[in-house]
């Protein structure tokens, strides 16, 4: 399977018009994405309400039209796509602006803080658009993308153990921007923002979950959520998956491993991967099929925002529902609110246990304070 890459993109379309709302240190990976297809999107308009930041944005990206409301940016400039880089208690609000306005939005993790807010932002989408997808970067690497054809191909044969970990660390004064650490304004600790991309892949990759149980712990941030989680989780067709995300951890390592019914597959890397990041290990008796198999897989794209831009920039020139569908972001963001919720009632949760009526339907932390 090939790459996709800017240049395959053979619509006729014109150029996607992309705003960029909230212009800290994660837009300029949006703006550096979108400027490397300048065939296929530009940039035609930049949110902030700090004018030194949006003044910085706009001289290294060549952005000039500069507004301080979204409102205002959406009737005059009528972009086709809006990224949504603020924090993530902004969120649920703007994404509802952009759709109401008839915008496309790709908006940075955790896409909301809660089920119930990320569900009236998808049943805010149209049938045609305009839609909401999320930043998941880590799917559309092209390792990621030769292991999921793997899987569908039957190759590897079935998923039967996992582990996934995010072992990150932030020091305290990391916390000092205000609304990090906090349930009203972050939405959760490292479940919520920092493991999410990595739960995100371990279920693109292994699909529904059926069940988690899991543990929540304070253990050395001064903090209103949790610094560390683990837990366990059962997929729908029989894996079981070691889930670790921690803000704690010196030596830093993003790990996911798989093993298989013929090959234990492993990616280890930080914050990004590249084909170098991925190793198989074939079962006794399979050798030379999964290795040939996994040789002739897609390559050459490494895990970043221009992966997962180039799919969304396609797609809504084909007037398509960009990916990461708000289907496929509200399964991963009920897997982030599963752990909370058998972290903090002390049992094991389904995905029924989450629906309407569930105190952690509204909130990650369900009815209040659980320290």
């Amino acid at each position: 399977m090939a790459p996709h890459t800017p240049a395959d993109i053979g619509s006729t379309a014109p150029p996607v018009r992309a705003a960029v709302v909230g212009t800290g240190n994660i837009a300029r990976f949006h703006a550096q994405a979108l400027r490397s297809m300048p065939e296929q999107a530009e940039i035609v308009a930049a949110v902030d309400v700090d004018g030194e930041n949006l003044a910085r944005f706009g001289d290294d990206h060549g952005v000039h039209d500069h507004y301080s409301d979204i409102g205002e940016m959406l009737r005059r400039a009528e972009p086709d796509l809006v990224h949504v880089c603020t924090p993530p208690g902004l969120h649920h609000e703007q994404v509802l602006a952009c759709l109401k306005a008839g915008s496309s939005v790709l908006v940075e993790k955790p896409p909301a803080l809660s089920l119930a807010e990320f569900e009236e932002m998808a049943a805010a989408e149209g049938e045609g658009g305009p839609w909401v997808a999320t930043l998941f970067q880590h799917r559309f690497g092209s390792g990621a993308r030769r292991l999921r054809a793997l899987i569908d191909s039957g190759e590897l044969g079935r998923p039967l153990v996992a582990v996934c970990h995010t072992s990150w660390y932030r020091e305290q004064s990391y916390f000092d921007a205000p609304w990090r650490g906090r349930w009203e304004t972050e939405g959760g600790g490292p479940t919520m923002g920092h493991g999410i991309h990595q739960m995100d892949l371990l279920t693109a990759l292994l699909g529904e979950w059926v069940e988690v149980s899991a543990t929540a712990h304070q253990q050395a941030r001064d903090v209103e959520t949790e610094d560390v989680s683990l837990a366990h989780v059962v997929f729908a067709d029989g894996a079981v998956a070691s889930i670790v995300n921690s803000l704690v951890s010196p030596r830093e390592e993003s790990y996911i491993r798989i093993d298989f019914e013929h090959a234990t597959v492993e990616l280890t890397h930080i914050y990004g991967y590249g084909d170098d990041d991925w190793r198989i290990t074939p079962a006794p008796g399979f050798e030379e099929k999964v290795t040939s198999a996994w040789k002739n897989g897609e390559s050459g794209v490494n895990s970043g925002h221009a992966a997962q831009l180039t799919h969304v920039v396609r797609a809504l020139r084909e007037k398509e529902a960009p990916p990461v569908t708000s289907t496929e972001s509200l399964r991963t963001l009920r897997l982030v609110a599963g752990v909370y919720a058998s972290a903090f009632q002390r049992r094991p949760v389904g995905p029924a246990d989450l629906v309407p009526g569930s105190p952690f339907h509204d909130r990650m932390n369900g009815d209040g304070p659980r320290w």
